[in-house]
């Protein structure tokens, strides 16, 4: 006969005890997988993290209390309290936290019995963490409470940026925004009411320049009319033919420059062209005449469509001083006689004026003509008139330096979500030392090393 032994009593209990014991131990490590993720997640709520296991040495209520403090502080300041445990490992806890909150700030973490801090640069300087931290542990004995308070205390003040939690009345975001807004829009129609005078005074202007330089234009064809050359003539040699080509060519040209222009700047080279084609025709009425080849000189300054000057007078505006000017043959007899001139006069607002006196429109007029003897020349012809005066005043001299430009660089102030994505090395590493905190995390800097 088979004797069957009977379990005990006690084994039913024993056996499910030993059962939760086992399960415990299967789950310990996912169990200890959460911890970073669990205080990560509180930390990045703006909230002090306390491990359950650390509530005994300080109190949710206390830890409430501390995150209040830190929201009125309005930094980004981590604190978080945890054992000394496998879950929160010495060599990485900071890199860790770090790289799963991803804010830029300062870190603090009570770890078992040590307590110590790490910033990032742009946050907090360098250094200046742990010797806050390692201050407000030697001078509390151990009291979490106390040492995390005198912490925050002294880093608030110090770190850049501003907390996970800060929030801006809507008034104080929108209402600047409006009054940007309106500012822009004010600078905006300003400047296209500005836009539109200018451009309405630059059509004026070259509508009043048109008028002028139709006249030059039509003068210089006229004169080419009288010419009577005939290239096909026996008579007639390559240098002539060369000389008549350039001219009909500058002649064809002034016209389809005026025809194409757009701003009175443009009519500079116009009379450019005109210059440059009644030289061409000073050198073929030489040549026709057996003459020695004329000297390049700068347009007759009484009235350009006089063609090329013969020489210099000296000569003064109404109301100016003595200078000394190019001018045709005509009007140097005329000054030597006491004579006037026969100046170019042209129609302004207050009749007909020379058109050195005509308004800053003829500047580009008279540039065409003399800007290329010299660039002493035309300031020199001008002085006392008022186009002269209009040519050297600074604004005129620096126009073309008007459209310059400025940039900006962004500043971080630290409190920037950077992710994982952050330097290690100005975060700073673990080291303890004698600058260091409350005790030593351990080893090496594993994450780029220490600032401190």
């Amino acid at each position: 006969m088979r004797t069957l032994a009977r379990p005990s009593r006690g084994a039913g209990p024993l056996a499910l005890v030993a059962a939760l014991l086992g399960l415990l131990l299967l789950l310990a490590p996912a169990a200890s997988a959460a911890g970073l993720s669990d205080a990560a997640a509180t930390l990045k709520k703006g909230q002090v993290y306390v491990d359950p296991a650390m509530t005994g040495r300080f109190s949710q209520a206390q830890a409430d209390a501390l995150t209040k403090k830190i929201d009125k502080a309005d930094k980004p300041i981590f604190v978080a309290v945890v054992p000394d445990s496998p879950s929160y490992a010495k060599e990485t806890v900071f890199k860790d936290l770090r790289t799963k909150v991803g804010i830029d700030g300062v870190y603090a973490v009570w770890r078992g019995d040590q307590f110590t801090a790490r910033a990032d640069r742009g946050a907090l300087g360098a250094g200046l963490p742990e010797r806050i931290a390692g201050a407000a542990f030697r001078s509390n004995n151990g009291d979490i409470d106390a040492t995390l308070n005198e912490f925050v205390d002294q880093a608030a003040p110090q770190t850049k940026g501003t907390g996970v939690n800060h929030s801006t009345s809507i008034a104080w975001v929108v209402v600047p925004v409006v009054l940007v807004a309106l500012a822009g829009a004010g600078v905006f129609l300003l400047f296209r009411r500005a836009r539109k005078r200018k451009e309405e005074q630059a059509r004026a202007e070259l509508e009043q320049l048109r008028r002028v330089v139709d006249e030059d234009i039509t003068a210089f064809g006229e004169e080419l009319d009288r010419l009577d050359f005939n290239p096909a003539a026996a008579d007639a040699d390559d240098a002539q033919r060369t000389d008549y080509t350039h001219a009909l060519d500058s002649y064809e040209k002034s016209k389809r420059l005026m025809d194409e222009a757009k701003r009175p700047e443009d009519v500079k080279q116009v009379t450019e062209a005109i210059e440059d084609g009644r030289f061409a025709l000073a050198a073929l009425s030489a040549r026709r005449g057996g003459r020695p080849l004329p000297e390049r000189r700068p347009p007759c300054f009484m009235d350009p469509r006089h063609g090329p000057s013969v020489k210099d007078v000296d000569w003064s505006p109404a109301g100016g001083s003595v200078r000394s000017v190019p001018v045709c043959q005509a009007d140097a007899d005329r000054v030597a006689a006491g004579l006037d001139p026969a100046v170019r006069t042209v129609d302004t607002e207050h009749g007909p004026q020379p058109y050195w006196n005509a308004g800053p429109a003829y500047a580009p007029y008279a540039g065409g003509y003399y800007g290329g003897f010299g660039g002493g020349l035309l300031p020199a012809l001008l002085v006392g008139t008022m186009l002269g005066s209009v040519m050297s005043s600074p604004a005129y001299a620096a126009a073309p330096m008007m459209d310059g430009g400025h940039g900006y660089q962004d500043q971080n102030e630290g409190g920037d979500f950077t992710g994982a994505d952050f330097n290690g090395g100005d975060f700073g590493g673990f080291g303890g030392g004698d600058s260091g905190g409350g005790g030593d995390f351990g080893g090496g800097g594993d994450f780029g090393g220490g600032d401190w």
